[in-house]
C-alpha cells in the first residue's frame, strides 16, 4: 500500500520530489570526440545515489538534523551493557540489548571462554572439515540438540548467514518457501540465494500458510514453511501446534527460528516447543542464535542427524568458513548449562517483560501484539514521533532504540523494548513512567513537515 511507503507522514508523491531534488546533479559538458576523458575520481567512479535506499537515508538524516533529532545508532557503550550501561560516562537504564536472561559478564561465562583461550587459542585457523575441528564443538552441538529435543546441532560462525546458507543450500529453483511476512531478513535473503518461489503469508496466520502450501504442492519440488519463534519486532509468537498441522497436511519441511525464544519462551526457557508443551520433534529444522540469550556470537541448526551430516558437508557457511573461535563456542556452552540449572532466570525475565507490558497498555500506550517476553514494541505511527520520543527518553537516563523507516513502514515506526532478567522491578516502574510522560509531551509538540520539505529542498539547491 502507497501509505507504508511515506517518510515522516509524507504522501509518496511529496516523497519523490524531495528524493528528486535531493539527488539533482549538473549535467557532464560533452567532450569532443579526440579528448581524452580525465581519470575518475572515487566518487565519480561509483554514484552512491543510485543504491537502494541511499536516498532515502540521506532524506531521514537531513530532517533530523533540521529537527533537532540527534543520532541514536552507534553510541558508544563504556562497558558491559547489562541492565544499566554507561555511554559518554553517563549511567543509563538500558533497554537495547538481547542479553535476556542477564548472562552477559557472568563471571562463570568469562572463565570459560579464558578457559578456551588457555587450550585452543583464540582461533581454530581454518574450518572445520580440514582441521579446525575441536571438542569444544562437539559439546557446544549435543548441548544445543538437547536443548530442542534434537538428535544433533551444527554450529556456524554468524547467525544471519546460517538462516543464509542453510535454506540457499537445502532448497532450488524448482522449490517453494512459504513463510511469515514478518519473517527475518536472513531468511529472506536464504530464500533469494536458493532461487526457489517465496511466497508469503499474513502474519501468524496459519489458514493462510495452510492455503500457500496447498497452492505450492501443485508444482513439483521441494516446500519449506518458514516461522518464527518469537517475532523481533513485535514481540508476539505463533502457534506451533497449528502450523506443525498445516505443514504435516501438506507435506512441507517446517522451519522454526528460535533466534529471540530460546531463554525466553517456556517455564525452562528451551523456546516455542517448550512454550506450547509439544513435542519438538514435530519441527524439522529448528534455528538459532547464539548472540542473545547465549551471550555469545554464531548460528546453529539442530534436527535429524542426517540432515546435520549433509549441512556439515554441503553448506557453504559450513564448509568454506572457518570454524568458530574456540572462546566464542565455549562462552555458548557456559551459558547453555546455566540456562539449564536456572530456569528461575527466565520466569524472573517473564515477569519483569509482563509488567512493563502492563504498565505501558495502562498509560495508553500501543505495544501491538506483544506478549510481554522480553520484546515490548511500542508503536508510535511516526519516524518522527519515534526519534523524538528515544531522544526524550535518552535525556533522562532511558537508553532505548527507536526502529525508524525504511527498516519498518513508516505507520508502524515505534521504539523496542528489550527486557531482561537482570532489570529489577524498580528500573522497569520508572522506565514505564518516564515513557508515558514524554510520549504525551512529545505528541503535544507539533511538527512542521512543510519547513522540513522546504529545508531539504534549501540542502539540494546549495549542493548544485
Amino acid at each position: 500500500m502507497a501509505s507504508d511507503r511515506t517518510i515522516f507522514g509524507l504522501s509518496p508523491q511529496a516523497r519523490s520530489r524531495l528524493l528528486e531534488k535531493l539527488t539533482s546533479v549538473r549535467q557532464p559538458v560533452a567532450r569532443a570526440a579526440t579528448e581524452r576523458p580525465a581519470a575518475k575520481d572515487a566518487a565519480d567512479r561509483l554514484d552512491l545515489s543510485e543504491l537502494e535506499g541511499y536516498r532515502d537515508i540521506e532524506a531521514i538524516e537531513q530532517a533530523a538534523e533540521y529537527l533537532g533529532i540527534s543520532n541514536p545508532f552507534f553510541r558508544l557503550h563504556d562497558g558491559i551493557a547489562a541492565a544499566e550501561t554507561v555511554i559518554e560516562g553517563r549511567r543509563y537504564i538500558n533497554f537495547a540489548s538481547y542479553n535476556y536472561i542477564g548472562l552477559n559478564g557472568d563471571p562463570r561465562i568469562a572463565e570459560a571462554a579464558k578457559a578456551a583461550i588457555d587450550r585452543y587459542g583464540t582461533s581454530v585457523s581454518a574450518s572445520r572439515p580440514v582441521s579446525g575441528e575441536r571438542p569444544i564443538h562437539r559439546e557446544l552441538e549435543a548441548a544445543l540438540a538437547r536443548l530442542h529435543g534434537a538428535e544433533d546441532a551444527v554450529v556456524l560462525v554468524g547467525g544471519h548467514s546460517t538462516n543464509v546458507t542453510v535454506i540457499g543450500q537445502l532448497l532450488g529453483r524448482n522449490d517453494v518457501i512459504v513463510h511469515d511476512a514478518l519473517i527475518h531478513n536472513s531468511i529472506v535473503q536464504g530464500a533469494l540465494l536458493s532461487g526457489a518461489r517465496r511466497v508469503p503469508f499474513a502474519h501468524l496466520d496459519a489458514d493462510a500458510a495452510g492455503k500457500a502450501l496447498a497452492e505450492a504442492r501443485q508444482r513439483r519440488g521441494r516446500v519449506l514453511l518458514a516461522i518464527e519463534g518469537h517475532y523481533s519486532m513485535d514481540g508476539d509468537a505463533p502457534d506451533l501446534a497449528a502450523f506443525v498441522a498445516v505443514a504435516r497436511r501438506h507435506g512441507a519441511w517446517l522451519m522454526v527460528d528460535e533466534a529471540h525464544a530460546l531463554g525466553v519462551l517456556g517455564p525452562r526457557g528451551f523456546g516455542l516447543a517448550d512454550r506450547a508443551g509439544i513435542d519438538p520433534g514435530a519441527v524439522d529444522i529448528w534455528m538459532g542464535t547464539l548472540s542473545k540469550s547465549l551471550v555469545s556470537c554464531g548460528g546453529y541448526i539442530a534436527g535429524r542427524k542426517e540432515l546435520i551430516d549433509y549441512l556439515k558437508r554441503m553448506a557453504p557457511g559450513f564448509v568454506f568458513s572457518v570454524g568458530m573461535a574456540p572462546p566464542v563456542a565455549a562462552a555458548a556452552l557456559a551459558a547453555v548449562e546455566i540456562l539449564e540449572r536456572e530456569p528461575e532466570r527466565v520466569g524472573r525475565l517473564n515477569d519483569r517483560a509482563a509488567l512493563f507490558l502492563q504498565l505501558a497498555r495502562d498509560g495508553g500506550l500501543n505495544a501491538g501484539g506483544s506478549i510481554g517476553a522480553a520484546i515490548v514494541p511500542v508503536i508510535t505511527g511516526s519516524s518522527i514521533r519515534a526519534g523524538k520520543l528515544a531522544q526524550a527518553l535518552f535525556r533522562r537516563g532511558l537508553n532505548v532504540q527507536p526502529i525508524l523507516y525504511p527498516a519498518v513502514p513508516e505507520r508502524a515506526a515505534r521504539l523496542r523494548f528489550f527486557l531482561t532478567a537482570a532489570h529489577t522491578e524498580a528500573q522497569v516502574r520508572e522506565a514505564a513512567q518516564i515513557l508515558i510522560e514524554e510520549d504525551r509531551a512529545v505528541a503535544a509538540e507539533p511538527v512542521d513537515l512543510a519547513g522540513v520539505a522546504r529545508h531539504l529542498g534549501r540542502l539540494s539547491l546549495a549542493a548544485r
